[in-house]
This record gives C-alpha cells, structure tokens and sequence, in this order.
C-alpha cells in the first residue's frame, strides 16, 4: 500500500436543496441553501473582489506540557520500516525506520516557518495541550505551556480531558489569567513562581461542557476567523462526551457533558447567522489506525502505518477508507456532523492521520491527526471561495509534517524553558530514594499483565500512611490503573531516584482514597477489566502485594475470573465479606469504566499520589524490584 503525504480529497460540488438537508441533518439543522454555493455578493450589485483565496490551516494535539524534546519512544515517530535478517535464526522482519522529533522550541520555529508566504494562515489545537504534563510545566499548574502556547502563535484550541484535571475552575483561569494561593510550592508546586500569570492569549472552546441545568458552556463554543480579504472560518470546539468518566469526580462535579455530533450541527446555523459557512471542528476524541502492510524482497510484514501514511479515500460508489479501524470513536460522530461543516481536527488517541469520510450529503470531509507531544503538525491547504463565502473541498490537502530538531531553536521558547527550568530545581532534584543496582522499573513482557512499575506503586498506595491518619483502618489491597503510569521510572546513573522521575511516572496528581468494598464488588471490578466499557480494550489493573488471582483468555467476558482464585494473603476472598480497598481518587470515582469503585462506600481522601509513591520509595531505599506473579493467566 502507498502512503504519499498528501491526499488530496476528490469531490463533485453539487447543488443540496434545503429541504433535503432537512432530512440529513441531525439535531433537524435545515440550511438556507447548499453548500459550498453563494449567490453573490449584496443585493444584485456586482461583485468585484477576486473570486478566490487561499487559507492555511496549522494544527496539532496531544502537547500535554512537553516544553523540552521528549526523549524515549515519547520522541520518536516511525518514518517507514526496512527489512532486516536475524543472524541467529535467519529469519526476516520489518524493522521500523523513526527520527526524533518534538520539543516546543523546534514546534515553533517549524510553525514560523510553515507561516511563511501564506497571507492567510490560522492555528489551532484539538485539546490535551496541558495535563498529563512533565514536572517542567506540572510543577506550576501548567502555566509555562499555556505562556509556550502564547509563544508559538496558537489561536484556538479545543478543551480536552486533560484540560479538567485540576477541575474546570483552574482551566477557566488558564484562560483568563491570575494566581493561585497554593502556599508557595505546597503539593510541589507553585502558581505564579516568577511573575504574575496573565492567561492564554488564545481562545480555549468547549462547546459541549455546559453548568448542569442550563445552557451556558462553561468557555466559548466556538471561535470566528475573519482574514483582511474577508474569508471567514468558524472553529467549533469540544471534548469527547465521556470526559466524566476519565477524569476526577471533583474536577467536572455540576457540568454536564452533551453529544459531540449533536453539539456541532446545532451551532451550524447559529454560525450561518452569523456569514460563517466555512466550519472546521476542533474535536479530543479520536481513531486508531489499522495496521498496514510493508512488502519487501523476502516477504510481506503487518506492521503500524508511519506517521504521513493516509487513508485510501472513500468514493461514492462504497469503497471505504481502510486505515482507521472501523471502531475508531471518531468515525461513529464524524458520519453524522452536518455537511455544512468542511473539516475535522482530531486527537485524544496519540495517533497520526490524513483521513477522508463521506459526510451524510455524500460528499468527502477530512479527518486529521497529529499524533502527540509536538512531534507532528498538520498543514492544511485549501481555497475559499469568497463570493459564496465558502471553502471548495476538492481544494483541501492535508499533509502531516515531522517537528524536526535540525532547525534553530525558537528564542522566545527557549526563554521561557530557562526561567522554569531554574524554578523547578529545588523540587525536582531532591531525592528520594535508591533503586537497588540503578536499575530501572520497566515493563515487563507485552504478554504479562503486570508491570514491575505497577506492582510498586500499588504497594505504595497500600500503606500509604495518609490513610490512616487520624486512626483510619489500614489498606488491605490497592488497585492501580495502567493508564495512570506514564512512563518508567529512571533513576540516576548511581541509582539514585529523584522527585522529578517518580512524578514522570505519575503526573496528574491524583489523591489516594481508601474505601470499603465487598467481596462481590471486587469480584464485579476485575470482570469490568474486559466488559463493559473496556471490553473492546481491557484495562488489567496492577494490584497490590498478598492479592491474587488467575483468568482465562477465551473465557466470554463477565466469566473470565475464577472467583475460587481470587485471594487475598492465600485465603480466598468472601464474596460477603468487607474489605479496605485503596486507588487513586480517579479510580475511586469509577473512572476508567470501572463502576464498582463509584459503589465502594465510607471512603476517606488521604495524600497525593505522588507524595505515596515517594514517601514508599524513601521507606523501601535501596528499593529492590519484585518479581512475583500475582496476577496469572490461564487458557
């Protein structure tokens, strides 16, 4: 299969009658006319602007706060594969070709220069750019990505769910500026650490997260681009509907969060009220690619799509798109957005891509992503036509560009890297314990659920010492989520682990909570591993020294725990009996699908995750890792 960089979208313009998309059109959106046609300009003067101009889209997702060049496969993308020969077994494989990319000094040079000779250009984001974030950026609430954001020019950006992880008010504030009093680097961290924090220069939008009971959005729905020739461009932003179930209870509590096709289509006519026809969505929720095929001399390799691989366009006559697979979130809202809307900004998944669908009126619409962490940007050229105030989709070429470290470091980003860099020392280099050997906790084998990075911090969170303070009942067993471990922890070259490591490992600063839960509950919890909302992708929490337990693979889910072999310290756990359960307060609130931790009762907030994690590290010093099997696999 090819995959050029560019994929230009093939369509046949055609005259809608509004009465016809009255039918297609959800929410019961009719437009006063087709799309993508005007019928001059005034009331039968003639029009004498140049019929056409050209507009530049730029755009990214997913930044999460990473002002400095990632490293690791955090920093690299895949370029394409070559074939390789095992010396031992002389056997032949595909083996990835990558080049490292990212870091928001090298991000704003390549948008600059990408800006060039385009009279028209605009930039956006499709949510995540904070959240998640290393120490560099967490360390002060995210306030040096948002003055990075500010930096590099970006104009619009849709809210993600890592924007809610300090709660909605503390994104409002990223928006509109001010300090927090939080106790001059109390929790590690410290708002407003060098000068007064003046806000995102930019507009956040979040059409969908409205105050419960009411139809207020919480920041503004959507955005409006009107160039010096008179083209106008309306961005509408939002986050996936399922936000609540991905971040802390606290941080969405008295917000409600409405379908994202439904959203959109009803701001279609308010946005042609306005003279807006041309309407991209900036959407954080996603796809996934399929696997692609690499052929060469010696054979025919599955192997992951590169970063500029593009999907094979969907014609009228049925023939579909084949590099998304078909449960990919994205496609599902895609298909049922209004034809009035041109475009489609996607991410939340990490994934790159240059897309196209056919809209409800049966017309092609990209679909675009640019994987994460500032690796990638997408270019999106296009024409509008400025007598019927619309952009001509035959027009529109996605090409998704490496942010390449061989340009000259932005001056301005650098500055901003510098003063945090120097602020965030005396918390990130205190250290807080020892690895035995300097060994680093990486993962195990893909075919082990376990991780020995999993089973320390589920230890840590068991005898996190803030659970019982004030004579609270001790954890009996921890649970961990997979998700919540972002990396693995690397301590330095005398083993030696520092607070900022142990924060890469856990960033969202998350408390602990412990909590009463019966035996049938936890039963219920390690079924919901592989049913319900995770049953299409499992989700094996790590767990805590003393619990085990084995499953079966091709056992149906809702049966795939043996209960009989579910223990706790070797005794088999009671279905009847009570338990004291710990997981961070995201889990506890059911997050991650996970109801029967929402059931779970007489729970109690302890410390910060992080604070656990460290504290257990400095106990345990020098920490040795376990190699034990506590959660095992059947046939």
């Amino acid at each position: 299969m090819s995959t050029p960089r560019t994929r230009r979208l093939a369509r046949a313009l055609a005259v809608t009658s509004a009465a016809a998309l009255a039918v297609t059109m959800s929410s019961g959106s009719a437009l006063a006319g087709g799309h993508g046609h005007g019928h001059g300009h005034g009331h039968g003067k003639p029009d004498h602007r140049p019929p056409f101009t050209q507009i530049q889209l730029l755009s990214f997702n997913d930044f999460h706060g990473n002002l400095e060049a990632p490293s690791g496969s955090g920093g690299r993308l895949t370029t394409g594969y070559t074939e390789t020969q095992d010396p031992k077994t002389l056997q032949y494989s595909a083996k990835a070709q990558t080049v490292d990319a990212g870091g928001v000094e090298y991000l704003a040079t390549h948008l600059k220069q990408a800006r060039q000779g385009h009279a028209n250009t605009v930039t956006v984001a499709a949510g995540d750019l904070i959240g998640a974030s290393p120490l560099l950026s967490a360390a002060f609430h995210d306030e040096p990505t948002i003055e990075a954001m500010n930096a590099l020019g970006l104009d619009a950006s849709a809210v993600g769910n890592h924007e809610f992880d300090e709660g909605y008010k503390e994104l409002q504030r990223m928006q509109s500026g001010g300090c927090i009093d939080d106790g001059t680097g109390a929790n590690n961290q410290n708002s407003c650490a060098d000068h007064e924090f003046e806000g995102a220069d930019f507009t956040y939008l979040a059409a969908n997260v409205k105050y419960s009971g009411t139809n207020k959005t919480i920041l503004p729905p959507y955005w409006i681009k009107t160039f010096a020739d008179g083209a106008k461009v309306g961005f509408i932003g939002m986050t996936l509907k399922d936000t609540p179930t991905i971040v802390t209870k606290s941080g969405v509590e008295g917000l409600t969060f409405t379908d994202e096709a439904q959203t959109a289509n009803a701001l279609v006519p308010v946005l042609r009220r306005q003279g807006v026809k041309a309407i991209v969505v900036l959407i954080h929720q996603g796809g996934t690619p399929a696997t692609t095929t690499y052929t060469a001399e010696h054979g025919t390799y599955n192997v992951a799509p590169p970063f500029d691989a593009t999907c094979s366009t969907e014609t009228k006559d049925g023939v579909k798109g084949a590099q998304l697979t078909d449960d990919s979130p994205i496609l599902d809202i895609t298909r049922k957005l209004d034809p009035q809307i041109d475009m489609v900004i996607s991410g939340h998944t990490h994934q790159p891509y240059i897309c196209s669908q056919l809209d409800p009126s049966g017309e092609l619409r990209l679909i675009t992503s640019a994987s994460s962490f500032g690796r990638l940007f997408t270019q999106t050229n296009l024409t509008y036509n400025l007598r019927s105030g619309d952009i001509q989709r035959s027009s529109v070429e996605g090409t998704n560009v490496v942010v390449t470290r061989d340009v000259v470091k932005d001056p301005q980003e650098t500055s901003i890297i510098s003063t945090y860099n120097t602020l965030v020392q005396p918390i990130a280099n205190k250290v807080i314990g020892n690895v035995a050997g300097g060994v680093t906790l990486a993962k195990t084998s893909s075919l082990d659920p376990e991780t020995a990075l999993g089973r320390l911090i589920a230890d840590a969170q068991k005898n996190d010492a803030s659970l019982t303070a004030g004579g609270g009942a001790p954890a009996q067993i921890a649970f961990m989520n997979p998700g919540g471990i972002r990396t693995d922890l690397v301590p330095l070259a005398n083993g030696d682990v520092t607070f900022g490591a142990a924060f890469s490992v856990q960033p969202f600063n998350n408390y602990v909570v412990a909590m009463d839960m019966t035996g049938q509950q936890i039963l219920d919890l390690l079924e919901q591993q592989w049913s319900g909302g995770n049953a299409t992708s499992p989700k094996i929490l790590q767990v805590s020294e003393g619990f085990t337990y084995s499953w079966s693979a091709s056992a149906p889910a809702g049966s795939k725990v043996d209960p009989a072999s579910v223990k706790l310290n070797g005794t088999v756990i009671d279905p009847a009996a009570t338990y004291r359960v710990a997981a961070n307060s995201f889990l506890s609130d059911g997050g991650d699908n996970f109801p029967s931790f929402a059931a779970a009762t007489n729970k109690y907030i302890g410390g910060l995750d992080i604070d656990a994690f460290a504290s257990y590290l400095t106990a345990k010093s020098p920490y040795q890792p376990i190699a034990t099997d506590r959660i095992t696999q059947t046939p």
